[in-house]
Formats: structure tokens, C-alpha cells, sequence
């Protein structure tokens, strides 16, 4: 298993889209790096936030615009 998780895997268990994804992280709402036009997500950083305070069902961590 990676050490990092790619954006089009945080997208599936999000259930939004690649943009959304993208928009979180700009806003640093998701855990990640930016180096250049490339986002780094470690695997672990993903996890514990998704356990805390995201989920695919909309938890509280998970702002009403990116809820589909």
C-alpha cells in the first residue's frame, strides 16, 4: 500500500467530484501538499481526517458545498 493516496481516491470515498477534492485542499480543509501543479496526500493524514471529521455521508468536517 502507498504512502500516498491520490485525488481520484479521496473523490470515491468522498462521493465528490475530482474539482472538489481540489477545492478542499486548496482551502486547507483536507490534509495535503502542494509541490508545483502536483497535490501530495498522505495516506495516513487522509485517514485520521476522514475518521475525525469527514465522511462520504456529509459529517460536520465536510462543508454543505461539497455534500452532493
Amino acid at each position: 500500500m502507498s504512502g500516498r493516496i491520490p485525488v481520484s481516491e479521496i473523490a470515491a470515498r468522498l462521493s465528490i467530484g475530482r474539482l472538489a477534492v481540489y477545492a478542499m485542499l486548496e482551502q486547507g480543509i483536507i490534509p495535503g501538499i502542494r509541490l508545483g501543479h502536483r497535490w501530495l496526500v498522505a495516506r495516513h493524514a487522509f485517514d485520521a481526517w476522514e475518521r475525525t471529521c469527514g465522511s462520504a455521508q456529509g459529517a460536520p468536517g465536510l462543508p454543505r458545498q461539497f455534500e452532493q
